[in-house]
Order: structure tokens, then C-alpha cells, then sequence
């Protein structure tokens, strides 16, 4: 089955580090080359020089594996083998200020303060 991806989703790489950089985290792209066979569609880091959380989006079109997605910090905050079953960021987010982790960004935009 090939791997449709449309705007505005929460399983579309851009839209995921758009929301979670509006939220006040520091994400960057990691890997979005997976093999077609594979339900992995792409990698990011969250907070790569603090925590390193590495988030994979496993998404295939099809409930259990649309919106499904690894948050891996190898147990540091988060325990292992965690999965999130969302098509909504806001459950995302949610998570991510339950465990503590850090919003390094809030109101900051590369060093500069956002304006008002």
C-alpha cells in the first residue's frame, strides 16, 4: 500500500514539528526514508541537545497503525516501549507536559523574542 501523506495531519512530518515547535519545543528531522514495507514513516528528535527523545511516526492509512507513534528516550523520562494512538496533537502535547519535558522555546524564536 503506498504511503499517502496530506496536509495538515498529525502523521505529515511538517505539520508534526510545526505544532510541536508552536508548542515550545526544539524538534528537528531525523530520517523519513523508510522502505516502502515499512509502516515507519519518519523520525524526529525532540529537544535533541537536552533530552533526545526520538519520536517515529508508524502510519500506514489503517487503524492500529494510523497515528501511531514511538517516543523513545531509551527510559530516561518516558518508559520504554511507550506508544502514542493519536490523530490529535494535542494528546501528543499533553504527554510530552506530563512528563516533564522541557518547553525550551516557548516565546523564543532562535534567540529573538516573538513579537506581539
Amino acid at each position: 500500500m503506498a504511503k499517502v501523506m496530506t496536509k495538515n495531519k498529525v502523521t505529515t512530518q511538517g505539520y508534526f514539528i510545526k505544532r510541536m515547535r508552536d508548542s515550545g519545543f526544539n524538534v528537528v528531522r531525523v530520517y523519513n526514508n523508510y522502505s516502502k514495507g515499512d509502516i515507519r514513516s519518519w523520525t524526529v528528535a525532540v529537544n535533541p541537545k537536552t533530552d533526545s527523545i526520538f519520536i517515529t511516526c508508524c502510519d500506514n492509512g489503517e487503524w492500529p497503525w494510523r497515528g501511531l507513534f514511538e517516543i523513545d528516550d531509551q527510559g530516561q523520562k518516558f518508559p520504554k516501549g511507550f506508544y502514542i494512538n493519536t490523530d490529535s496533537m494535542e494528546v501528543i502535547i499533553k504527554h510530552f507536559l506530563e512528563f516533564n519535558i522541557t518547553q525550551e522555546y516557548l516565546n523564543n524564536c532562535d534567540g529573538r523574542q516573538r513579537e506581539k
